[in-house]
């Protein structure tokens, strides 16, 4: 199966319609997802794929790279995620033809794909899960991010557990889990893999900046220590917000030290940290209202980083200290401690700072609930990787497309909601595809070639469009 690039050139398509050779006819409809993928070339966004991401081929090279990946995003913004959706992705004739490309497979004739879910297994088999990963990661952090001019300050690291069937064994590189839990506190089995993320916070939304991929079974702090110790994308005077997952004295205290970024995190009940602040904010009785929260108070408890020692110290760096701000739960009479290392905070600038961590949830819940990451057509680690990848690309394009002029409106709102309710319209074209080139036809100019065609090539237009659902006679 061979991979065919199509460039438009509406004047060669339209002579060889003449002599009566049509390969594949589609019609051009509106989407809210070939809206978005335009806005991404327009700024040149889909250009930084190309550079991001390592170009294997080692022939065909004639291809070109951004599209193939546009075409597999789209499909994936549009909740599709069989590899043989992706040719079948774009549809608006205003892409196609400021792409100036599209894909089309020479093995198939009418009614098949643009492209067979062969080639794209075919193309994907070049490329590790470790490629595809740092690939993403190479593209947010030295294309897309520099042309979108985002230096984002405050940043959220989170793991989520991706599962699969657990009865089947074939799932490359996937792990066992027997503690995780569920909403009612049992403990059940669980196999798959885990994410790793550092979210940014950019304006009114956010973008999931760097990743690692891991087995279900893997340590969150294990799976994304080095990501934190080593990322670009942290820098003097951020901030980094944990969970429970990544307490880490020795990486508390090198982030602050080496790299001089400001950490909050939330105690465990059991360290002696957490029960000399909760201590002491009890007898200092100096409590003022939760703004986040009715019913809860909050206290700043000073001077607590003596009373949390690493276990074994990892780097040759002294402890640094910790402030904290004690929250009471006056309904239930509990508490809860989040530290930080930024010693000018109040307790009210701890509890504003932290409650910014749920953002990262969110977008977990809704690459699973809404696009469905965990939906995986195939066993095998890089396609998977794809999988995850193409995702986590066509979700950041939604996000960047909210922080323009033309998506501003769809802010705070997730992409397949909105479009179960889009009322997709289709256009005046016709795509017609012959060979390494297509060209778009208005109606009236089908009709008009219809009319001056020959009896054979007629009955060639009216066996290809027909197969659309449109007849011209």
């Amino acid at each position: 199966m061979v991979l065919r690039c199509c460039k438009e050139n509406k004047t060669s398509v339209l002579e060889q319609v003449r002599n009566g050779k049509i390969d594949v006819v589609a019609l051009s409809s509106t989407n809210l997802v070939d809206d978005i993928i335009l806005a991404m070339h327009t700024n040149g966004l889909l250009d930084c794929l190309s550079k991001g991401i390592t170009d294997k081929r080692r022939h065909n090279t004639t291809v070109p790279y951004n599209v193939i990946w546009a075409s597999a995003i789209a499909a994936k913004m549009k909740v599709h995620s069989s590899l043989t959706d992706i040719p079948y992705a774009i549809s608006d004739h205003r892409v196609l033809a400021k792409l100036g490309y599209s894909l089309y497979d020479d093995s198939g004739g009418l009614g098949h794909s643009l492209m067979t879910e062969g080639s794209i297994r075919f193309l994907i088999g070049k490329y590790n899960t470790g490629d595809l990963i740092s690939g993403y990661n190479n593209t947010l952090q030295h294309y897309i991010m520099k042309k979108m001019d985002m230096v984002p300050d405050i940043h959220i690291l989170d793991c989520t557990d991706l599962e699969v069937n657990f009865d089947n064994q074939n799932y490359e590189g996937s792990g066992l889990s027997y503690s995780k839990r569920t909403k009612d506190g049992s403990q059940t089995k669980a196999r798959g893999y885990k994410l790793a993320a550092l979210r940014g916070l950019v304006k009114d939304s956010g973008i999931i900046e760097e990743i690692r991929f891991g087995s279900i079974n893997t340590h969150d702090l294990t799976l994304s220590k080095d990501m934190i110790l080593t990322s670009p994308i942290l820098k003097t005077g951020d901030i980094l917000i944990n969970d429970r997952g990544f307490l880490s004295r020795n990486v508390i205290n090198y982030l602050k030290i080496n790299r001089k970024i400001d950490i909050y995190v939330p105690l465990r009940t059991n360290m002696q940290a957490y029960n000399i602040a909760v201590q002491i904010a009890k007898e200092g009785n100096s409590w003022s209202q939760n703004p986040k929260y009715e019913n809860q108070k909050i206290a700043l408890v000073t001077d607590l980083g003596n009373y949390w020692q690493p276990e074994e110290r990892e780097f040759d760096i002294p402890d640094v200290a910790l402030n904290g701000c004690v929250i009471w739960y006056e309904n239930t009479d509990s508490y809860a401690v989040i530290v930080t290392t930024d010693l000018s905070k109040s307790a009210k600038n701890i509890i504003n700072t932290y409650c910014l961590r749920p953002e990262i949830e969110e977008d977990y819940r809704q690459i699973k609930d809404f696009w469905r990451i965990e939906d995986f057509k195939s066993t095998k680690a890089n396609l998977i990787a794809f999988h995850i990848v193409c995702v986590l690309l066509g979700y950041l394009f939604f996000q960047l497309y909210t922080l323009l002029p033309d998506g501003e409106r769809y802010c705070g709102k997730s992409l397949p909601v909105l479009l179960k309710r889009y009322q997709a319209k289709i256009q005046g074209f016709i795509v017609i595809y012959i060979g390494c080139e297509f060209g778009i036809f208005t109606f009236m100019e089908i009709v008009k070639l219809y009319s001056e065609s020959t009896i054979k090539t007629k009955m060639i237009l009216e066996q290809a469009i027909s197969r659309i659902g449109v007849e011209i006679v």
